[in-house]
């Protein structure tokens, strides 16, 4: 009696299709995770410039039209407001690190052409000052109404504008806390970590998944 020959089990393979797929979204993710890196030593270097700014003491000519180079932030400038056509009251601090209501307004420097902003000074209340215009020192930040990622990501992001933070704030008001250069935000090695996790749990997961098909 012959015995029943011996089955020979199906040879394992990898499906090509889904491989591919699995290693190309693996890849991408490897590459958004260095560009990422890249970002983070740009935004290092872009703090540095932040920081000499700060420490410069010479007034720069105030950029009316965005874009803003990056030269000009933080430095000290001087403008003259005309009038105030716009007040845009919003939620800030003082120097002392009260809280309160930023007062901005849109001014006016000429007869034709875009107006300045200017936070002028810390209210308790939403009321504007009784401020008519005038000479205004300060330091040059970014404006409130700055692009969102999205707007950035699909390429419609507007340029933003500047706005001038007065040194001494108008009568009745209390001056406005300057962002430091320190408090731009670097998030990029957070987020290159974790596209590169990303990236290791997908391929973990492909890995366990087409085993587990084997064994089926």
């Amino acid at each position: 009696m012959t015995e029943p020959a011996e089955v020979t089990p199906p040879a394992r393979r990898w499906p090509l299709i889904p491989t591919i797929l699995v290693l190309a979204a693996v890849a991408v993710m490897i590459a958004l995770g260095v560009w990422q890196l890249q970002r983070k030593t740009e935004k290092e270097a872009l703090i540095a410039l932040y920081q000499r700014n700060t420490a410069m003491s010479a007034l720069v000519t105030y950029p009316k039209l965005p874009p803003v180079a990056d030269a000009l932030l933080f430095r000290k400038s001087s403008i003259v407001c005309l009038e105030p056509v716009r007040w845009d009251p919003r939620s800030g601090t003082d120097r002392k690190g009260t809280a309160g209501i930023r007062m901005i307004a849109d001014c006016r420097t000429g007869a034709e052409g875009p107006g300045v902003l200017v936070d002028v000074g810390i209210s308790d209340d939403f009321a504007p000052p009784q401020w008519k215009g005038g000479t205004v020192q300060g330091t040059i930040v970014p404006g409130p109404e700055q692009p969102t990622v999205m707007e950035r990501a699909i390429g419609k992001a507007a340029p933003a504008r500047a706005m001038l933070i007065a040194d001494t704030p108008v009568a009745g008001l209390r001056a406005s806390a300057v962002p430091s250069a320190e408090n731009t935000p670097n998030n990029h090695l957070a987020y290159a970590g974790q596209w590169f996790l990303f990236a290791v749990a997908a391929l973990v997961i492909y890995i366990l998944a087409v085993r587990r098909r084997w064994r089926t």
